[in-house]
This record gives C-alpha cells, sequence and structure tokens, in this order.
C-alpha cells in the first residue's frame, strides 16, 4: 500500500491511481541555458526511482519531463554568447542527456518542448482572457489576474495579503495587482516571438508547463513533481491558470525533492559553490553520484561534500565486491522477506536510504553464502539483490566493470601483468617480490584481493 507525501495537503496519502492500474505523472525538466547542475541532477534520480518503483509494482506510468527552450534566461545566454537560439537549446539538449544518461537516468515517456507546443499555449491563455481571469494591460503584455482564483496560495500555504504586504520589487505599472503574472509576453526588438491574438509575443515560464502537462496528460492528473524551489512561485501559479483554464482540479498529489546544500551552504554561483554533473563526472563514476542521491530521502535536504561521494563509492564497492565471481540465478521467488521488506520502505514515501539497507543486508548473506560454499544459495540471493537494486537503478553494471571503472584499457593490460607476475611470485614462493608488485599496485590506485588461488583487482 503506497503512501506518498502531498506537499499539497502536507501529509502522506495512501496512493490511488485516477485511473486503476495507471499513472500520469509530470515532472518540470531543465531550462536549457547551460549544462545540468547537480540540483538538476537530484530532480532528474529522484524522479526516474518513482517511476521505476511504480512500474515494478505494475502500475502502467506516463511520464511526461518537459524542456523550456524559450525563456530569459536563454534568450540573454544567447546574446551574450552571440548564438542562435536554437543551436544553444539544442546544444544544451544534448549536453542534458549525456549527462542524465550517465546517471542511468531513463528517457521519460514524452519530453514536450516549449516551442513546440505554442499552439496549446495560445489556447489556454485565450481561455484564461474569455473567462475573465486574465487581461492584456497597456504595454502589451498579458497577465494573469491572482484575485480572481479562490484557492491561490494553497499549496505553499501562502496568503495574499501576507504576499502583497511583503511586495518590496517594484511593482510593475502595467499590473492591476503586483501578484498578478505574465502569461503572454509582448514581443521585443530582437526576441524570438509568435503570432497571437494579443500581437505578436512569447509565453511566460509558469504557463508553458501548464499547457505542456495538460496537453500530454489530460486536465486532471495523478502526479506533478519538481524541486522545493518550484512550489512558489510556479506550482502555485500552475494550479491557479490550470484550474481557471479547464475548470477541473488540476493535480491529486504534489510531491517536491529537498534542496541541495554544498559542505553545508546553499549552492550558488556567487559562493563558488556551484557544481555541474559534468564537472563530478570527471571524479566519480554515475551510479556513485546516483546512490549518494539516494542515500538521503528525497524530501530531506541533501548536503554535497566530497567525503559523501567517497562513502557512496565505498557502499557500492561493497554491494559490488558481493556479486563478484557469482552468477546470479534466473528464478528467484518475488516474495522473499528482503523483497517485501524493501516493498515496505518504498511504500513508505519511497525511503530509498531504508531501501538500500535492505541492499546491505542481502549483501552480506551473499557472502556469508559463498564462504560458506553454498553457492546455490548465493546465487538465490545475489539475484534478489540485483533485482531490488535494479528498482533504484543501481547495480546494472557488470561488477568487473564498475569496480574497474575508469581505468584505460592500456591500464588493464598492465594491471593484469602485473597481477600475473605476482602470482607467479607466489607460486615460486617469492614473497617478496609478490610483495613489492603489490605495493606497486597499491601506489597505481589499485587493491587486490586473493579469493581461492585467483587474485582480483579493483580502483581504491
Amino acid at each position: 500500500m503506497l503512501h506518498i507525501y502531498n506537499s499539497l495537503t502536507r501529509k502522506k496519502e495512501l496512493f490511488t491511481p485516477i485511473e486503476p492500474g495507471k499513472v500520469r505523472m509530470y515532472v518540470c525538466g531543465m531550462t536549457v541555458y547551460d549544462l545540468c547542475h547537480l540540483g538538476h541532477a537530484r530532480v532528474l534520480v529522484v524522479f526516474d526511482t518513482v517511476v521505476r518503483y511504480l512500474r515494478y509494482t505494475g502500475l502502467d506510468v506516463t511520464y511526461v519531463r518537459n524542456i523550456t527552450d524559450i525563456d530569459d534566461k536563454i534568450i540573454n545566454r544567447a546574446n551574450e554568447n552571440g548564438e542562435d537560439i536554437a543551436a544553444l537549446t539544442e546544444r544544451y539538449i544534448e549536453a542534458m542527456h549525456q549527462d542524465i544518461a550517465e546517471l542511468n537516468v531513463l528517457p521519460p515517456s514524452l519530453e514536450p518542448r516549449a516551442t513546440a507546443s505554442m499552439a496549446e499555449i495560445i489556447d489556454m491563455v485565450g481561455k484564461l482572457v474569455d473567462s475573465g481571469h486574465a487581461y492584456q494591460a497597456a504595454n502589451g503584455d498579458v497577465y494573469y489576474d491572482v484575485s480572481t482564483f479562490a484557492h491561490y496560495g494553497r499549496l505553499s500555504g501562502k496568503q495574499l495579503q501576507d504576499l502583497r504586504a511583503g511586495e518590496r520589487v517594484p511593482v510593475d505599472t502595467a499590473k492591476d495587482d503586483p501578484l498578478d503574472f505574465v502569461l503572454w509576453k509582448a514581443a521585443k526588438p530582437g526576441e524570438p516571438s509568435w503570432d497571437s491574438p494579443w500581437g505578436p509575443g512569447r509565453p511566460g515560464w509558469h504557463i508553458e508547463c501548464s499547457a505542456m502537462s495538460t496537453c500530454s496528460l489530460g486536465d486532471h492528473f495523478d502526479i506533478h513533481g519538481g524541486g522545493q524551489d518550484l512550489q512558489f512561485p510556479h506550482h502555485e501559479n500552475e494550479i491557479a491558470q490550470s484550474e481557471a483554464a479547464t475548470g477541473e482540479r488540476f493535480v491529486n498529489l504534489w510531491m517536491h525533492n529537498g534542496f541541495v546544500r554544498i559542505n553545508d551552504e546553499k549552492m550558488s554561483k556567487s559562493l563558488g559553490n556551484f557544481f555541474t554533473v559534468r564537472e563530478i563526472l570527471k571524479r566519480y563514476q554515475g551510479e556513485e553520484i546516483r546512490y549518494f542521491v539516494l542515500a538521503s530521502h528525497y524530501r530531506s535536504p541533501l548536503n554535497f561534500a566530497d567525503q559523501l561521494l567517497d562513502s557512496a563509492r565505498a557502499a557500492l564497492t561493497r554491494l559490488y565486491n558481493s556479486l563478484r565471481g557469482i552468477e546470479p540465478a534466473t528464478a528467484v521467488a518475488g516474495d522473499s522477506e528482503y523483497a517485501l521488506r524493501f516493498e515496505q520502505a518504498m511504500d513508505d514515501d519511497f525511503n530509498t536510504p531504508e531501501a538500500i539497507a535492505v541492499l546491505f543486508e542481502l549483501a552480506t548473506h551473499v557472502n556469508r553464502a559463498r564462504d560458506q560454499d553454498n553457492l546455490a544459495e548465493a546465487a538465490e540471493l545475489a539475484a534478489v539483490l540485483k533485482r531490488l537494486a535494479n528498482v533504484l537503478g543501481l547495480l546494472e553494471a557488470d561488477p568487473d566493470s564498475f569496480l574497474q571503472g575508469g581505468t584505460t584499457a592500456d591500464d588493464s593490460q598492465t594491471i593484469e601483468a602485473l597481477v600475473q607476475q605476482r602470482l607467479q611470485a607466489r607460486a615460486d614462493k617469492n614473497w617478496a617480490e609478490a610483495d613489492r608488485i603489490r605495493d606497486q599496485l597499491h601506489e597505481m590506485g589499485i587493491e587486490l584481493e586473493d579469493k581461492g588461488g585467483n587474485t582480483v583487482w579493483r580502483r581504491k
């Protein structure tokens, strides 16, 4: 019985799909003007894991993750680079796909782009204008009238009067109310624009997601997710404009993952602690980053520090070592004690730290069975370990490939040759030479493990 924390109601709720057996889910994707950073990585890994688990339970999931490819930041970056906007966005979309593939994030069912959804966006703005929820101001922009939506602030817990009292930004004199937000921006010289009933222009960010989600999943769907930073105003505005346009409840359940911090400080370019996934991948394997993300509950803050990535590497090394040299059984009962406990953890609002704890128990019992030469039991336990870990997007690599990761083909040949020389030295009882070779490999960053007359190696 899966229970998920609903940001809208601020409590865990039994998850019941609108359509039995099927789930429709939307997550706000990237605005593609730069490389994917650690905050993006957390959103992508968290909701990829949610989808994987929902499918593991037998649900048919339609997962939509959009791409924002027209936005102020994109236009500004293209101007700074002297680059065509389409070329800029295509370059960063390709980079995003490369980076998240390294994190073992599966492609979504649909990946709509804002620029390809313009007809749907304009149609939704038109409905809001026609129904009196939006107006065109003197500057040509079209704004959503927040005062017309009775439930504004329900998701974030904010009250209109408090928001107005806290308004410190200079008021856009074109708006009727400082809280009103833009749906359609009138064209400015040198900016891309599309024809509309309100003149040439381009959409605001909030309306893009409402149009892409409802076009892909219908006016009312099961789950909407994203980072906690999007809860207000982005998701709050999505609810207001979507429900006003369709007359239906927008989303049943809202999920938000926690913030990312760097060494216990907010991640920020101005603080010099801003890390892209590509930078981190130079020092850690993608699976190590994924494990690091899942080792914390998705709603808690995630603190990034090198020692925590090192711990993730050590943890995965332990899990892969338990599988090394064992061929997992092909047929295993699906209702083992470990599977049930894993499912109980995941059914409790996707408690991945508890689920990972079950994996380590399994690894311990795999090792014990192997040490006792009970290879049939070890193979069955290894199969359960791999099957459950795969639900989290972990342990999908060949154990040797992971443990020897980051090693070039030439390096591998050199290491293998030294390992064989050491084995020969041991066979000749030349212990001094065997120790010398072990020390040489150790200086190269290679750990050796002697097993039953053979030796396996891995990166430290």
